[in-house]
Formats: C-alpha cells, structure tokens, sequence
C-alpha cells in the first residue's frame, strides 16, 4: 500500500543500525529512547496510510511525556503519559497510531514496573503487529526484558531464545548475553556457558565478548 515502501524499508534499516551501534542504551531503556524511534517510524509509515491525526497525537504525547519528566516526577510523568496514550489507543484502537500506541504503553508500564500490565500489552502488540517483523523483533525484546525484571526466567528465557534465533537480527549477541545470565540463574550452567561460548565464536566484535571470556574461563 505504501508509494514508495524501499523508502520506509530503508529507513527501519538506518534506525535498526542505529539501535544495534548503541545497542547499551536501547537494552537499559525500553522507554524514552524506544519511544521516540518507534513515534518517528510510526509518523512516516502513518502518513503514508493516512492516519496522520492518530500519529501527531501520538508524538505530541511524547513530547508532553519527555517535558513533564524535567519539570515534574517520573511517576507523575509516567502517570500523565499513560493517560495521553490510553486516549489514543481508546479512540483509534483500529488505526495502526492506535496500535502503535498500545505499544509504548507497554514501555511505559515496563519503565514503572508495571510488569503484568507491560506483558499484556506486549502481547497484544504482537497480534496487531504481527507482519511488521521491525518492530515484532522490538515486542520480543520487550517481552523477554519485562519477564527477566520479573524474574520470570523462565518466560524470559522463552523470548531470548526466538530473538537469538532470528537469522537476521542483529543484536543477537545481546540475546545470547542474557540467556546466559538467565541460565545461570536458573542453575543451568552448561547451557549458560554455551550461550556465552557462541557470542565468543559468532560475535567476535561484541561489547559483552571480554565480560563472556570471564565467565566460560572463569
């Protein structure tokens, strides 16, 4: 449906490569910084399908969420966000800014620790966005992170297990770091070890390859 979808095909691979090079702060924070990207590839694919009111909304959202944050508390910011994002997904819960927007109010429910809630949200993002494999792949990883903080290894496990197997994704080392964190963990050390042991032979050039050293030599 899209003009000119190598365009918007293009973008997602600028904005993943830029996610993968500063891989660190996209693992620690499925919040701010997610947010914005998603709301910037959302606005350019939601022009491009006519529901540029549900998107300007969805931005301007953030953008009172990201002010009230330097002038108010977290709570009260996060508490004001999931209101503005609710409105959204309750008035235009067919439109893709709709369904975006259930999206980043599984990040901002993951960002209070408000894990159950973040997981069902995740969950029906999956559903809705289920042939979009960009930002499936970001679902996933909001899924496997909130179970991990909930110490839902298990679960957490579960996820990691589908990113690290995804031929193309390219944060895999970061998948297979936390499957051999969460192995651990579960007392599975030989699992453990040889999630870490892959990072060492696949990934070579990896930001966790001298911490994974550490522990299959340790």
């Amino acid at each position: 449906d899209l003009d000119k979808p190598d365009e918007f095909i293009s973008f997602c691979t600028k904005v993943f490569d830029w996610i993968s090079e500063y891989k660190l702060i996209f693992s620690s924070a499925l919040g701010v910084m997610v947010v914005v990207i998603i709301v910037i590839m959302g606005m350019i694919y939601g022009i491009k399908k006519s529901e540029d009111k549900a998107f300007a909304l969805l931005q301007q959202g953030i953008n009172n969420y990201q002010t009230k944050l330097k002038t108010n508390t977290p709570e009260t910011a996060y508490l004001d966000a999931k209101k503005d994002v609710q409105a959204i997904m309750d008035k235009y819960s067919n439109r893709a800014g709709g369904k975006l927007a259930g999206f980043i109010y599984a990040n901002i429910c993951y960002t209070e620790k408000d894990y159950d809630k973040a997981i069902a949200l995740y969950h029906q993002s999956l559903s809705n966005f289920n042939g979009e494999l960009f930002i499936k792949d970001l679902i996933l990883n909001g899924l496997a992170y909130t179970y991990k903080a909930k110490k839902d290894y298990k679960s957490a496990a579960k996820y990691f297990e589908i990113i690290a197997s995804e031929p193309d994704y390219t944060i895999k080392d970061e998948a297979l770091f936390n499957l051999g964190e969460i192995y651990a963990a579960m007392g599975d050390h030989e699992k453990s070890i040889t999630a870490f042991k892959q990072i060492i032979s696949d990934h070579s050039g990896s930001m966790y390859i001298e911490l994974v050293k550490e522990r299959v030599t340790g």
